[in-house]
Formats: structure tokens, C-alpha cells, sequence
């Protein structure tokens, strides 16, 4: 649905609004020439409601969300932005960094797949969004891996970042040091979940980087993201990116939300031999932050990498 270019248009010959005065000629009379006046009255409407939608146009293309960014993800290339660099905290974007250091251990050998770690009560207890871990139960790194994709458990990334990193002071280091290693001059971690946190801030610039960089370096990371359900002792749970099997293309990645965040958004999709992804922070509301997000995904793929095109499929008239 597209609740980013609503317009209302004037017709000439609507009846005039309550309180307008008729025309008048000077002995009081309604003049002839009354219906000629209301049309070139409604004409100048008509051009001055033009002029202030051309102006507003921004406004109304970034209507319920602060901040986002498409790019190429082949290229890199920038394909629109909006506010890319506004500060903003990642909430539970946070966790493409944790699932990235996981993901790294793995390559490096000192984890497995199939290792099956022990939930500590710290990592059951976490709070927020779970995929309902009981204390002592022992899960395997690749379906923790899968319930921080999907359900954004903060449990699981909790588990996965205590056997990654020893503790979570020092897994939240070597957060913020990959995080220097990739460029990202404005983002910081304060924990391995995206809970609220002061000092914990990123933009939608740094994420897409982040992203891209992810997958590139760990493509089979893709999986997880895409996978729409998965079960954890006799429970289901659907993945919280909702524009997975909505949208055509879309296969990743990742939802957040906190109060001070609003609704974020990392997603993924490709075409034939196109891949982009966007990243939209700051939503007012889930819809609103779904909505702006498909509105990116379609615009960059009819586009075909065109940022005028883009930015006029957008609502921007420059």
C-alpha cells in the first residue's frame, strides 16, 4: 500500500465551498459571467496547490520515517538517501553485528555449527523479544543463530555473544573495534541485543555498510534471514521481517524496534542480477516503516540504477 503520494485535486466546476460569496454586479444581481470568474478562480487553486506540493514533496515521500538509504549491493553505489547520516539507536539492527563476529568465529574455526551451547540463566532471562530459552538447555550455534534472525531473540544472540566473546564486555569490544574495521565513524555498541542502552547509536549509512559487508563475507548468512518460520520446543515463530514472501525479491534481513529508535529496517532483495538494499530508521509505526521500505525496493529496481528515476519514483521532484 502507498501511503506516500496522496494528492487531492481541484476540478473546475466543483461547487464553491460553504461561505463563498457569489459573485455580485453592482446592483446586487448574481453576474452572467459568475461560472467564467469561479473557473479562472479555480485555475489559480489549481496552480498555487501545485506549487506548494512541489515544495512539500520531501515531506510527503518521507512521511512516517526519520531516515533511509538504498544502495547496490554489487556496487555500493548510493542510490537514494534520506537523512542517511542522522543518529539514530539500531535497537535490533545490533544484532547483524553479533550474528557477523558468530559468523566469523566459525570461519576461524573456533565455533561450529553444530557446537551446542549452554543457555546460561544471564542469556534466558535477557528480556525483550525470545525465542523463549530455558535456563541449562543446551542449543546448537546454528539454531541460535536461526532464532536471532528470525525471532530477534535476545536470548539467543545473548548465548551466541558469551561463547563468542568470553563475556559481554568483551564481545561488545570487538563489536565496536569490527565496527571501526568497516568504517562505521558513527556507530557504537553498548551490548550484543540492541536493548536500550545510553551512548548506543549508529545511522542508516553505517548499517547498509555494515550489511553489505555481512554478506559478502558471509553469503550463507542469507539463509537464516530468509527463513520465513522456524520452531523451538513445539513453538513457532514467523520472522519479523514482514516483506518476506510479500514483496517479490525480498530475502533478508533484519527488524528492530525500541522506543527511542522507532521501527528499523535493513531488507534485502535482488532480481535477475540486481541485489539492492535499503535501510529505513526511525519509523513512526511498523507500517509506515514496511511501506517506506517497499517503496525503496520498487523504486530501485524499476529505476535500474538511475538516481534521478528513483528519486522522481520516490515523490522527489528534484
Amino acid at each position: 500500500m502507498d501511503n506516500y503520494e496522496t494528492t487531492h485535486r481541484f476540478h473546475a466546476g466543483s461547487p464553491a465551498p460553504e461561505g463563498t460569496p457569489p459573485f455580485m454586479n453592482t446592483a446586487g444581481n448574481k453576474c452572467a459571467t459568475a461560472p467564467k470568474h469561479a473557473a479562472i478562480f479555480l485555475f489559480f487553486l489549481c496552480v498555487l496547490c501545485a506549487t506548494l506540493f512541489a515544495g512539500t514533496a520531501d515531506a510527503l515521500a518521507a512521511r512516517g520515517t526519520r531516515a533511509a538509504i538504498l544502495i547496490n549491493m554489487d556496487t555500493g553505489k548510493v542510490l537514494f538517501a534520506k537523512n542517511a547520516d542522522m543518529s539514530i539507536p539500531p535497537a535490533s539492527l545490533t544484532k547483524v553485528m553479533s550474528m557477523f563476529l558468530t559468523m566469523d568465529a566459525i570461519r576461524a574455526k573456533r565455533l561450529k555449527f553444530d557446537e551446542k551451547i549452554r543457555i546460561t540463566s544471564a542469556a534466558a532471562h535477557v528480556g525483550g523479544s525470545s525465542m523463549h530459552l530455558r535456563s541449562g538447555e543446551r542449543v546448537t550455534v546454528r539454531h541460535l543463530l536461526t532464532g536471532a534472525a528470525v525471532a530477534s531473540g535476545n536470548d539467543a544472540i545473548t548465548a551466541l555473544a558469551l561463547r563468542v566473546g568470553g563475556n559481554q564486555r568483551q564481545f561488545v569490544r570487538a563489536m565496536n573495534q569490527k565496527a571501526h574495521d568497516l568504517g562505521l565513524r558513527r556507530t557504537e555498541f553498548k551490548n550484543p541485543t540492541g536493548l536500550p542502552a545510553a551512548g548506543q547509536r549508529t545511522t542508516p549509512r553505517d548499517m547498509a555498510t555494515l550489511a553489505r559487508a555481512y554478506l559478502r563475507v558471509h553469503p550463507s548468512a542469507q539463509t537464516f534471514h530468509s527463513t520465513r518460520s522456524f520452531t523451538h520446543r513445539n513453538r513457532q515463530m514467523s520472522n519479523t521481517n514482514a516483506l518476506l514472501g510479500s514483496v517479490r525479491g525480498v530475502n533478508g534481513l533484519k527488524t528492530g524496534w525500541t522506543v527511542a529508535s522507532g521501527y528499523n529496517l535493513i531488507v534485502t532483495a535482488q532480481r535477475g542480477n540486481t541485489r539492492l538494499l535499503a535501510v529505513v530508521m526511525g519509523g513512526s509505526t511498523r507500517n509506515a516503516r514496511d511501506a517506506m521500505a517497499e517503496r525503496l525496493i520498487e523504486a530501485g529496481f524499476s529505476g535500474g540504477g538511475n538516481t534521478k528515476k528513483i528519486r522522481r519514483a520516490m515523490g522527489y521532484r528534484r
